[in-house]
């Protein structure tokens, strides 16, 4: 038996998020299908992260046990056989029995983008917001460097979340401009649920000068979901990569 990590790209837009699901079509499942497929095998996959319906991916970590004798470099060529063409395997290496995508994680990266005109929406519309508001775009980066650093996020946490501890390092928040894009890169030891897509949400009500960039501090103090901005839609989410101590 050997332990296998993945790193997975895959467009979110046609499946129910990454977790399986009674009665749903998700990215676990459509994984595991297809290597029960290519092997005969049934396996439970973990992942980095639980991505949303709607969400995508350009580095998702997934690991597997396995008793195939197929060479661990040799899995992510054999299973793109076997994916459809919105999932792909960009890597696949032997790892230790020990190796969680999740817990051996030391940091995630996502990224939010979003479109800024309305000609071309149509093809953009699955993989970003769409928004051409004028917006005060120095006040969200200067809100962005409020949000770095070590902080209760209870804020900026949807409802529904089963954890007891808010407390998260954001080690980078950099909001960019560039040509008919702006994108959010946020990189944290870790994320709670809707985290991203609510700062996101925050970071547009700051750029309509609806609030100020200070306000943070004070959305920060109080730990109500109330006080920040809408959850964005999941479309211009992205998990970008997750970084792992050297195995």
């Amino acid at each position: 038996m050997q332990r296998i990590k993945m790193i997975v790209e895959y467009d979110g837009s046609a499946y129910h998020g990454f977790q399986r699901q009674i009665n749903a079509h998700t990215i676990q499942a459509e994984i595991e299908q297809s290597i029960y497929n290519l092997n005969g095998e049934r396996v439970s996959i973990t992942a980095a992260g639980r991505t949303d319906a709607g969400v995508h991916a350009l580095g998702q970590v997934i690991a597997f046990n396995t008793g195939s004798s197929i060479p661990p470099e040799r899995w992510a060529m054999a299973l793109n056989t076997k994916l459809p063409d919105d999932i792909r395997i960009l890597a696949s290496q032997a790892v230790t029995a020990d190796f969680h995508p999740r817990y051996s994680a030391l940091k995630k990266k996502y990224s939010y983008l979003i479109y800024r005109q309305k000609q071309g929406a149509v093809f953009y519309r699955r993989y970003a917001l769409v928004n051409t508001e004028v917006l005060a775009l120095e006040e969200m980066q200067r809100a962005c460097s409020i949000l770095e650093g070590t902080h209760d996020f209870r804020a900026f946490c949807a409802s529904g979340s089963p954890v007891t501890n808010w407390r998260r390092t954001i080690s980078s928040c950099v909001l960019l401009q560039q040509g008919i894009f702006m994108r959010l890169d946020i990189e944290a030891d870790g994320f709670l649920y809707n985290m991203i897509r609510i700062i996101m949400g925050t970071l547009l009500e700051i750029g309509r000068q609806k609030m100020s960039a200070d306000n943070l501090h004070s959305i920060l103090a109080s730990r109500d979901r109330a006080k920040a901005g809408p959850t964005l839609a999941p479309q211009g989410l992205y998990l970008h990569s997750v970084d792992y101590p050297s195995y």
